[in-house]
């Protein structure tokens, strides 16, 4: 298939709604999906939503590796996800984008949801999410409602590039064991 161009923030396909998918087994949807599958494993990220790639459509593809906290998730599309949160405990933690490269902030995200879509197949998904698996999905299906994770930051000062967010906290956590070493 074909690796794409990624859209980056800034562009207008990123910040309007994505439209339902008619048909998920079409394929034009099935071209589509490996296209992205294709840029995702290019790019090496874990999540990809087709605005990213100048397709305005509500397609999702994920994954969650192995140690990411959690039982690892195989590659899933979803068309014409939906997510319900089933508590409200959220956690915040960084998060990249393709979409915004060489950046990250600190968002805040709900710890345990409920996601429902459809497989190429024509196939209902459904999946209880949590943690990092439960970011990615609301991550993801941000983008088919023209949200960036920058739109759901709390404190903008912790929005930055990547390097010099690892090294800041980096070296909060290198404060942080000193304070608590035992005196020799």
């Amino acid at each position: 298939m074909a690796v794409l161009q990624i859209a980056r923030m800034g562009h207008p396909v990123l910040v309007r709604g994505a439209e339902p998918v008619v048909d998920p087994c079409a394929p034009a949807v099935r071209r589509l999906v490996a296209d992205m599958v294709d840029t995702l494993g290019q790019e090496q990220g874990v999540g990809l939503a087709a605005p990213q790639v100048f397709v305005p459509l509500r397609v999702v593809i994920f994954f969650v590796p192995a140690g990411r906290g959690g039982e690892a998730v195989p590659l899933t599309t979803l068309v014409n996800p939906v997510i319900e949160p089933l508590s409200d405990d959220r956690e915040d933690a960084f998060e990249g984008c393709l979409s915004l490269p060489g950046l990250m902030g600190l968002v805040g995200r709900y710890l345990h949801i409920r996601y429902r879509g459809f497989g190429l197949d024509g196939k209902l998904i459904e999946r209880e999410a949590h943690d990092f698996h439960a970011r990615v999905v609301q991550h993801e299906c941000d983008h088919l409602d023209g949200i960036l994770y920058p739109m759901r930051m709390a404190d903008l000062t912790t929005l930055g590039f990547t390097d010099e967010i690892r090294a800041r906290f980096a070296a909060r956590r290198h404060d942080d064991e000193d304070k608590e070493a035992p005196a020799a």
